[in-house]
């Protein structure tokens, strides 16, 4: 992908078939199928590539333990298929994960046994592994520091585990592929329209400061928890459609949960399950779920939300950390559907919705990362309608994701970049300046950058530490530490100055800042 290359197309004076607003999971799910069905298609992105919720997920590929609980056995076997295409679509991102539930009754480990039982059923010929009934010393055996007293034994599953912002990027890299046109940082200001129908938008170039036009026969609005203010952009009395909740993740050291298998903690103080789950030699473990008013570019985790998981976290093991023990926390925010009558976010239903104006412009919310494919499908399917598009199957479930190998060696640290790795390792052996590593603790090296901002559209020290190399999502204190390196590599590559390096450093503090629990 090159930024300067689409943003000359971009500007080019024509009529797209589709333009997508919002580079998130949906956005980019949405540019990947109608492109491989061959319609021509543009898509504006305000941040950079999914620099909102779809970087900030509990990194699962599921089909939902608790939505089964709640009744919602559609929403559970739609995402059990999509579990299972995307794990096939994309090996090199994702992986088979065994779950443990740990049960202190035997009542527990019945019923527990009973449910996993039908989650399993219901992925089909898609399962990707049994449930086994554990006794007590196996599962301490597997997890050293579950808590003992009173352990009667457990039930594991399996799941899937993913990169949610390397998927992201490798999505965009797909549909570039196709001939989309994929450009980040253009904000949408307003929707243009001819005879009250929409046809396109005006858009602001955040890096140029330059205004132009884009055409189309439809628009999508695929903006997440940003929808309601481009639904406003059509409609000013439009009613809001989007109650935003927030959830927070918290990040620590493998040493405090060894083991390869992660936790699920069925229920919570606030009716909803917790997971440990390691990623990236760490353990992620969230999430919560919060109702917020204000939707922020940058989510602020509360206080009181990190106390909540570091609390149940304690319950169940004897590892008993700290804040001190935090090396990241981050917050993101989920696109809920309005509902009335709920009394907590945790309630409402994650399935999609999509709504076309009378306009003729289409929104899409809800949702959550392991079905982008099939509401991606389903957008198109409403744009091909409004724009009076020739009708052309969806492909995207037998496609594979830019990046796709037959075999994927996890020892590696470069297989995250999939058969993009023999690529990095020529540009290193070619610049030998580049294998050199960034941070004694961490694999991370120069190449890294180097790749990020000639093929991955990186144009900012944030946008390769957080969503390239993940670095301030696993350790934060280790981002703030090697950004200068990263700055100095990208200003030499992108042709900046010094003033550029300031401002970058400047900028992904303040940011880093959050992530270090020192904003919350």
């Amino acid at each position: 992908m090159n930024r300067h290359k689409n943003l000359d197309i971009l500007r080019e004076d024509r009529i797209w078939d589709i333009l997508v607003i919002g580079g998130g999971a949906t956005g980019l799910g949405i540019a990947v199928d109608a492109a491989t069905r061959g319609y021509t298609v543009a898509l504006v992105e305000k941040d950079d590539f999914a620099k909102g919720t779809s970087s900030r997920s509990t990194k699962l590929v599921h089909g939902g333990v608790r939505y089964l609980a709640q009744g919602n056995i559609k929403l559970v076997r739609e995402a059990l298929k999509e579990r299972g295409i995307l794990l096939k679509n994309a090996p090199h991102l994702t992986r088979r994960q065994s779950f443990i539930v740990p049960v202190y009754s035997w009542w527990d480990k019945f019923f527990y046994g009973i449910g996993l039982g039908m989650y399993d059923l219901l992925a089909g010929k898609l399962q990707i592994g049994k449930i086994r009934m554990l006794g007590r010393k196996s599962v301490l055996r597997q997890m050293p520091y579950m808590r003992e007293k009173g352990l009667k034994g457990g039930v594991e599953y399996f799941d899937g585990q993913f990169d949610d912002a390397r998927l992201a990027i490798n999505l965009a890299q797909t549909s570039d592929e196709y001939g989309a046109c994929l450009v980040n940082y253009i904000e949408v200001e307003e929707l243009t329209k001819e005879n009250k129908k929409v046809t396109g938008a005006l858009v602001y170039d955040h890096l140029s400061g330059q205004n132009f036009s884009i055409r189309a026969r439809s628009v999508i609005n695929a903006t997440g928890v940003f929808a309601d203010a481009v639904i406003g952009m059509d409609n000013v009395e439009a009613q809001p459609m989007v109650t935003p909740s927030q959830g927070i993740h918290l990040v620590i050291d493998q040493k405090f949960f060894p083991g390869q298998s992660a936790l699920m903690i069925p229920k919570t103080d606030d009716d909803r399950v917790l997971f440990a789950v390691p990623w990236h030699d760490k353990v992620v473990v969230g999430t919560t779920d919060t109702p917020v008013d204000e939707v922020r570019d940058e989510p602020l985790p509360l206080d009181e939300e990190i106390n909540f998981i570091i609390s149940h976290f304690n319950r169940y093991t004897s590892s008993s950390i700290t804040r001190a023990d935090v090396l990241s926390v981050f917050a993101g925010l989920r696109p809920l559907v309005k509902a009335t009558g709920s009394t907590t976010t945790a309630l409402i239903s994650r399935d999609h919705t999509i709504v076309v104006s009378t306009s003729g412009l289409i929104t899409i919310i809800g949702g959550k990362w392991t079905t982008y494919r099939k509401m991606a499908m389903d957008a198109v399917q409403n744009a091909v309608f409004v724009g009076k598009l020739d009708k052309r199957p969806c492909v995207t479930e037998d496609l594979r994701i830019h990046g796709w190998i037959a075999e994927v060696n996890e020892n590696d640290h470069l297989h995250i970049y999939g058969s993009d790795a023999a690529a990095i390792r020529a540009m290193m052996e070619k610049e030998p300046e580049l294998k050199k590593k960034l941070h004694p603790g961490y694999q991370f090296c120069a190449g890294e950058v180097v790749w990020a901002v000639r093929k991955e559209m990186a144009v900012t020290v944030e946008d390769v530490l957080a969503r390239r190399v993940r670095l301030l999502f696993l350790d934060a204190g280790a981002a703030v530490e090697i950004a200068p390196a990263v700055a100095s590599i990208m200003a030499r590559e992108m042709g900046m100055d010094q003033d550029w390096v300031d401002a970058q450093l400047k900028s992904f503090r303040d940011l880093a800042a959050f992530y270090l629990m020192k904003g919350a």
